[in-house]
């Protein structure tokens, strides 16, 4: 027969497990729509900067020779056209607008300083909400790669989220004049 103190310490150590498992789950419910979030986030300052470019591209003062402007055209319109295709497909077209922006370095002194700005808080802002995204996913993973979430199937049937890895430091955001970076007050 059992006596009375364990099976006050069995009911007490079930209560903090049920506790546990409770504050886990809702935990990784919590960074799952973080991540949820972010992505939302980052999917929408991706279409910002490659609107930006596309903007810049078509507009009749830009500066560009004309091939230059329907290169960074197409660009721009695969890139806006990329929410169908697969994750990886993604990443290398934004990589892409990423390498046409850093290309714009060289006409730069042609190019309307209102575009310049409107394309550097652009891709300023996609380099944020990356690394928002990122994080939110480092975070979830690495919840759901302890013991006992993986044992008791805490995260239920949801895929694993991914990385989000694109080249997005861009010399053409780095070198703005102190007056032109985003934010500034000069």
């Amino acid at each position: 027969m059992l006596s009375a103190g364990w099976l006050i310490a069995a009911v007490f150590v079930a209560i903090l497990l049920t506790f546990w498992v409770t504050l886990t789950l809702t935990r990784l419910d919590r960074l799952h729509a973080r991540v949820d979030a972010a992505q939302a986030a980052l999917d929408a300052q991706l279409v910002r900067r490659a609107a930006a470019l596309l903007q810049l591209a078509e507009r009749p003062d830009s500066g560009l020779a004309p091939e230059r402007s329907r290169e960074l055209i197409s660009t721009a319109r695969t890139a806006l056209a990329v929410r169908q295709w697969q994750e990886s497909d993604r990443r290398v077209v934004e990589n892409q607008v990423g390498r046409a922006i850093a290309g714009l370095q060289q006409d730069r002194p042609r190019l309307p300083v209102d575009a310049v700005t409107e394309l550097a808080e652009a891709a300023t802002r996609v380099m944020i909400a990356r690394r928002f995204f990122n994080d939110a996913v480092r975070d979830t993973r690495t919840l759901r790669a302890r013991r006992m979430p993986r044992l008791l199937h805490l995260a239920g049937r949801r895929e694993l989220p991914l990385f989000f890895d694109i080249d997005d430091t861009s010399l053409f955001t780095e070198s703005l004049a102190p007056d032109q970076r985003p934010g500034s007050t000069h």
